[in-house]
C-alpha cells in the first residue's frame, strides 16, 4: 500500500479534510495510531499505587451557572508525591474537567478531550451540545478501560454550563465510561465521601456564585480533614486549592488572591468552630 508520501498532495488533503468523521481521536487511530496512548498493551504487573494519584475534586451549580474545585495533592501510596498537582482543567469556553485517579493517564486525557472539542468546532462549525460533550468523554474513557484493569484508572468529572437551560450541569463517570448526570452537586476521588456529605449539609438552592465557593472550599477541607490523600490548603507554601467558575460569560479560573481570601475567612470561621459551619434543622 502507497505511504502518504507516495499520494499526491491534493489527495492527501483531500483525505484529511473529508475524514466523515469530527472525532479528533478516531482520526488520528486511522492515520497515525502510534500517536495516541497506548490503551491495549496489558501490563505483565498491575502498576497500583506505584504511580502518583491525584485525590478529590468537587463540583456544584449555582444560579446561572457551575463552580468546580480540587485540591493540589499527589499520593504514591502513603507517599505525598506532589504537593501543587492541577485538576481542574478548562476543557473548552463553557466546560472543565477535574480528574481523579492516575495523575500522568489523567493529565493526558484532559489535553485530548481539549483538542477533541475543538477538532469538533473547526470541522463542524459550531460547538458541541453539553449532551455531546459528555458523551463524547464517556467515549475516551471507555477507552483506557485496559489500562483501568492493570491499575491506570481516571475517573473525571465534567461540568459545564448549558446556554440553552442556563444553567449549570454535572456529569460523573466510571472505569467504562457513563456519563451520569448528577443533580446540584458531586465530588470524586478517595476524599469524595466526606466531601459529599458536607455539600450535603451545605449546599443550597440559589445560592450565588460566591457563596458555592465558600461551599466548596468547605467541603474540600472536611475532605482533607478525614481523608490523609487529600491535601488542605497549604497555608506556608501558598499553595491553595483550584477554584473554576463556568456561567454565560464563560469558563474563568479563580486568581490565586481570590482563593486565598476565601480559605483565609474559613480557616478564621474554623479557629472557632473546628468542624464549620452547622447546618440548619429547618
Amino acid at each position: 500500500m502507497a505511504s502518504q508520501r507516495d499520494l499526491p498532495v491534493g489527495l492527501v488533503n483531500h483525505l484529511f479534510r473529508n475524514t466523515g468523521n469530527s472525532s479528533f481521536t478516531e482520526f488520528v487511530s486511522s492515520y497515525a495510531p502510534e500517536l495516541l496512548p497506548q490503551r491495549d498493551e496489558v501490563l505483565a504487573t498491575p502498576i497500583g499505587d506505584q504511580v502518583p494519584h491525584a485525590t478529590t475534586i468537587v463540583a456544584a451549580t449555582f444560579a446561572g451557572g457551575v463552580i468546580m474545585a480540587g485540591d493540589r495533592r499527589a499520593t504514591s501510596g502513603n507517599i505525598i508525591s506532589q504537593r501543587d498537582v492541577e485538576k481542574v482543567f478548562r476543557a473548552d469556553d463553557y466546560s472543565c474537567m477535574g480528574i481523579a485517579g492516575t495523575a500522568s493517564t489523567g493529565l493526558e486525557f484532559a489535553r485530548l478531550y481539549r483538542v477533541e472539542l475543538e477538532h469538533y468546532e473547526k470541522l463542524e462549525g459550531r460547538t458541541m451540545s453539553v449532551a455531546g460533550k459528555a458523551n463524547r468523554l464517556a467515549t475516551m474513557i471507555r477507552g483506557n478501560l485496559a489500562m483501568a484493569m492493570q491499575g491506570l484508572v481516571v475517573v473525571p468529572l465534567f461540568a459545564a454550563y448549558d446556554p440553552d437551560k442556563d444553567e449549570g450541569r454535572i456529569f460523573s463517570y466510571d472505569v467504562a465510561g457513563g456519563p451520569y448526570e448528577r443533580e446540584r452537586f458531586d465530588a470524586i476521588g478517595s476524599g469524595s465521601i466526606f466531601a459529599r456529605g458536607s455539600l450535603k449539609k451545605l449546599y443550597r438552592d440559589g445560592a450565588s456564585s460566591d457563596d458555592m465557593v465558600m461551599t466548596l472550599i468547605q467541603a474540600l477541607y472536611d475532605a482533607a480533614d478525614d481523608d490523609s490523600a487529600t491535601g488542605g490548603p497549604d497555608v506556608s507554601r501558598k499553595i491553595w486549592p483550584v477554584v473554576a467558575v463556568i456561567d454565560a460569560d464563560g469558563f474563568r479560573r479563580l486568581s490565586d488572591e481570590q482563593v486565598s481570601s476565601y480559605v483565609e475567612q474559613m480557616l478564621e470561621a474554623r479557629l472557632i468552630s473546628p468542624d464549620g459551619p452547622i447546618a440548619p434543622l429547618r
